[in-house]
């Protein structure tokens, strides 16, 4: 991770009080609305949604949660993938 994800992380670790791993929901809320819950759980299970889901138990209702590195991660590869495609149309 390069200096880029680490402001990221800081800046998300701000945004979450410290916190190490946010509910899906929140991050579905926060990052990817207009999307609903179920539908953002189904696009990151199919992988159209990169992101790794953690299960705080092994239980089919356990809470899933995004662990803030990989958020971070997430967040900086769509700006890098945004530089690239603005940079591509000369802007």
């Amino acid at each position: 991770m390069g200096k880029q994800g680490v402001n990221t992380i800081w800046l998300l670790m701000a945004q979450y009080e410290g916190r190490a791993m946010i509910s899906a929901e929140t991050v579905c809320r926060d990052f990817f609305a207009p999307l609903t819950l179920p539908v953002f759980l189904r696009k990151v299970a199919t992988g159209e949604i990169p992101l790794p889901l953690v299960r705080m138990e092994s239980s089919q209702k356990g809470a899933k949660m995004v662990h803030l590195s990989d958020l971070a991660t997430y967040i900086d590869a769509r700006a890098e993938s945004a530089r690239k495609e603005a940079k591509a149309i000369g802007r």
